[in-house]
């Protein structure tokens, strides 16, 4: 797209104002964002404001992008369309990953943690040890400010009827001792279907206190819809969901329960059990969901009582997803989608090994997710389609007043 004479002016302002690598970087930056310009009026059909027959999608606003090269980062803006998404296909979607672990790396060499494994990494990533102290700086607190940015973002455009809660563990110093920091971290179902990271924080432990604070940061932030929070057996989760989330009923993840459960039988019997306890989750309705569970209850009593207990005792949290649309059932009764990204969290920090502190760690999460947030974003693919969505309004809400009991176990 043609810059206008206005833009060309302000371009030449730039360059004339700014030094010989200054002017590389914002001719750098405008030849990039004329070529996104480009592309998505060709993706659309029309340039702004223009009528045009052959006009596919409207522009709707835009979103940041910085794009690190060797003329330094440049500020792209990556224009947001009516229906639908684009991405440009000049940039890479996982170059804010690599700016993340590059970040850390180069904070955790300065800190003297973890250097074999450190310059390992430098090497491959084909960066030279040589960096300044104050280049290492000035990458981080751009960083700090960009996932700052998207922890503080607003939630309250939409609705969120499914929210996805899990830690993972990672580890830290704090105060010259090396411990394990819990990174929490929710994603929410839009009424659209779409996906979305919706917070994280770094903690010293999943205590209630710990979950009823981030919770309360989350409603701060405009959360509101919730019908059902999907999240394993921590520590005071339960109260936590009952106190700020008001009408929000509590899944316990059924393959987190499957996994304590088999803690308390012996290996030869494990198959059997566990074959049985999925014939609960394999009914084609509430009722007989409920059913089969009271019937399995009874066949292991005898044999496994711990089992039996274990059933009864987690029957309401285990079986909250009978209340919502059979066609959501497989999607809102464990944790799977958080599983995945906690994997991804761990795989990025066991490069680092130990974090040079909790800030340090929660940089790298915070870029990790805040990139999976934005390819979900530009993805057409919904976790949940927008009809079957649309049943969740025949959903009343939970009474608050649930079992006492409810997610107090630790897992």
């Amino acid at each position: 797209m043609a810059l206008d004479h206005a833009a060309l002016l302000e371009v030449l302002d730039a360059l004339k104002a700014g030094d010989a690598g200054e002017r590389v970087r914002v001719a750098a930056e405008t030849m990039y964002q004329a070529l996104i310009e480009t592309e998505v009026t060709a993706t659309i059909g029309a340039q702004p404001w223009e009528r045009s027959p052959g006009r596919t999608n409207q522009r709707n606003g835009s979103r940041p992008r910085i794009l690190s090269t060797t003329a330094g980062d440049l500020a792209l803006r990556i224009p947001k369309l009516r229906t639908g998404s684009f991405f440009p296909a000049l940039l890479d979607r996982r170059r804010r990953v690599d700016q993340a672990l590059f970040a850390v790396v180069m904070e955790a060499y300065l800190h003297g943690v973890s250097t074999r494994k450190v310059d390992d990494l430098v090497q491959a990533l084909g960066v030279g040890s040589g960096i300044s102290k104050s280049e290492v700086s000035r990458i981080c607190a751009d960083l700090d400010d960009q996932v700052a940015a998207f922890r503080a973002r607003s939630l309250a455009e939409t609705s969120y009827p499914y929210v996805f809660l899990d830690a993972t563990y990672c580890k830290a110093r704090v105060d010259h001792q090396v411990v394990s920091q819990a990174v929490v971290v929710a994603i929410g179902v839009r009424a659209d279907g779409h996906r979305e990271v919706l917070g994280l924080d770094v903690g010293d432990s999943e205590n209630g206190a710990f979950w009823t604070g981030f919770l309360r940061s989350l409603a701060a932030r405009g959360l509101s819809g919730v019908k059902l929070v999907i999240a394993d057996a921590h520590l005071g989760l339960g109260q936590a969901v009952r106190t700020v989330l008001l009408g929000a009923g509590v899944q316990r993840c059924r393959v987190h329960f499957m996994r304590n459960v088999l803690g308390v039988v012996s290996k030869p019997h494990a198959a059997m059990v566990a074959a049985l306890i999925r014939t609960i989750f394999a009914q084609p309705d509430a009722a007989a969901v409920r059913e089969q569970l009271t019937t399995v209850a009874g066949m292991l009593g005898r044999q496994f009582p711990k089992v039996t207990a274990m059933l009864e005792a987690a029957t309401e949290e285990l079986l909250a997803f009978t209340a919502f649309p059979p066609t959501h059932w497989k999607k809102i009764w464990s944790t799977n989608p958080l599983e995945r990204l906690n994997k991804e969290i761990k795989r990025r920090a066991d490069v680092v090994g130990v974090f040079p502190n909790p800030a340090a760690l929660l940089r790298l999460t915070g870029a990790v997710l805040a990139e999976q947030h934005d390819e979900w974003q530009v993805s057409d693919r919904r976790y949940l389609s927008e009809a079957s969505m649309a049943a969740l309004v025949a959903v009343p809400a939970r009474n608050t007043a649930l079992p006492a009991t409810a997610l107090i176990t630790a897992s």
